[in-house]
């Protein structure tokens, strides 16, 4: 007990999720005991407990989103400068989607992961309705602010704390009492997120044990090309795309980002949603990297709702399976609106557990394929879903610290002290 209590918090994180997969991969692979195990343990203890936990961070991301935006436009003061942000922010978002998906399309081609998979014809899967444009755009603008937030509608949040933060620069010295009124809110925010990080190794334990003991190791034998394939992908993009724009734009050791971003990884992986990991990631780009703090609070709540890579990375890879498994060949044409699709499509992407199988549904509509074929991959895709929100977060991270290089607000101290934020 005592040598564990010395490790580090991203130490302990990771005993516990070793750990918590350890004892789940045991108990799936108990079959006398299974359904009691089920009923008492995985859909029991562990679900009860991992669920408390993911919603004691959801709980804080709301007015912690809205408070930190809308800080953060006051704090840069300058309009222009926020347009100027915003407009970074959201291209890098889209190219690094966009090779994204380039990249997953590329080594599906080449790997071919659906070959000889055989199509079990009782499956089934029926896809939700995707809204019409019209109505996507229209619903970026909130009828209703408070029912935004009650609703965690994290777009129509964004946007009227834009529009709140822009109106209190207008304002000026009369919106004063306001603006310090949010910024205690917003350090109140910050204190529960410490309060509830020290029940994060007991929280990621119960999620991790609950994930294996349910999905157990086996379920990947099946679809081992496509997972590996998925992994792979993840992995370069990680490894490649993210390390050129830190070493080239950026011009930051791409090694020391890794290393200090290790406990909001361990974090995504483990709640499978980028949302909930919002506090985590927020704390860790400006006390770790040495993002200025009002650029974090706009680009990675941004990020959590628009970038989407790994989301990306699935379609792509689950579009050339389920065409080979269908025996459809896509043309150059097929390709290219798999790439424009699926990057707009991670854009409308809600950062929280399994929403990429919709979007998945989309693209596959938009090349002619059967959606019917998602069914093939949902056994395995809460696994892969916790990788992609690792993902997902890396990406949001390395963009806040380009935009914040690139505006000379980047505290290059800090970004190289090893144990600065710890």
């Amino acid at each position: 007990m005592s040598l564990y209590k010395n490790l580090s918090f991203t130490q302990k994180m990771l005993v516990s999720m070793l750990a918590g997969a350890i004892l789940g991969i045991i108990l799936n692979n108990i079959d006398i005991y299974h359904s009691i195990i089920n009923q008492y343990l995985s859909n029991g203890l562990f679900d009860v407990i991992g669920k408390l936990f993911v919603n004691s961070l959801k709980m804080l991301v709301v007015p912690l989103v809205f408070c930190s935006i809308t800080i953060g436009i006051t704090s840069l003061g300058d309009l222009a400068l926020m347009g100027r942000i915003g407009i970074k922010a959201i291209f890098i978002y889209l190219i690094t989607t966009a090779i994204a998906i380039s990249l997953a399309l590329l080594l599906s081609i080449v790997i071919n992961p659906g070959q000889g998979f055989e199509i079990n014809e009782s499956i089934s899967y029926t896809a939700k309705e995707a809204p019409p444009l019209s109505s996507v755009i229209t619903s970026i603008v909130p009828s209703n602010p408070i029912l935004a937030m009650a609703e965690g509608k994290m777009l129509q949040i964004i946007l009227f704390a834009i529009i709140l933060g822009i109106a209190i620069i207008i304002t000026g010295r009369n919106a004063e009492p306001f603006k310090k009124g949010l910024q205690s809110l917003n350090d109140i925010m910050m204190s529960m997120v410490i309060i509830i990080m020290k029940f994060a190794p007991i929280g990621v334990f119960f999620l991790i044990a609950k994930t294996f003991s349910t999905q157990g190791v086996t379920m990947i034998v099946p679809l081992a090309s496509y997972f590996l394939t998925v992994t792979l992908a993840l992995l370069l993009h990680v490894l490649l795309t993210y390390t050129f724009f830190l070493k080239f734009v950026g011009k930051v050791s791409p090694i020391n980002f890794f290393k200090k971003i290790r406990t909001a990884v361990v974090f995504a992986f483990s709640t499978a949603s980028s949302n909930a990991t919002i506090p985590v990631t927020l704390n860790t780009v400006v006390k770790r990297l040495g993002v200025d703090k009002a650029i974090a609070s706009f680009t990675v709540p941004l990020g959590a709702t628009i970038n989407m890579d790994g989301t990306a990375i699935m379609q792509g890879v689950a579009t050339v399976f389920i065409a080979t498994v269908y025996a459809v060949d896509l043309s150059m044409g097929d390709y290219l609106a798999v790439i424009l699709t699926a990057t707009l499509a991670s854009i409308g992407t809600a950062g929280v557990p399994g929403v990429g199988l919709i979007m998945l549904a989309m693209v596959l509509t938009q090349v002619g394929l059967p959606v019917e074929g998602v069914a093939l991959i949902i056994g395995i895709d809460r696994l892969l879903d916790m990788m992609r929100t690792s993902v997902n977060i890396t990406g949001d991270s390395m963009v806040s610290v380009i935009v914040s290089k690139s505006e000379n607000s980047f505290d290059t101290a800090v970004f190289k002290d090893p144990k600065a934020g710890v």
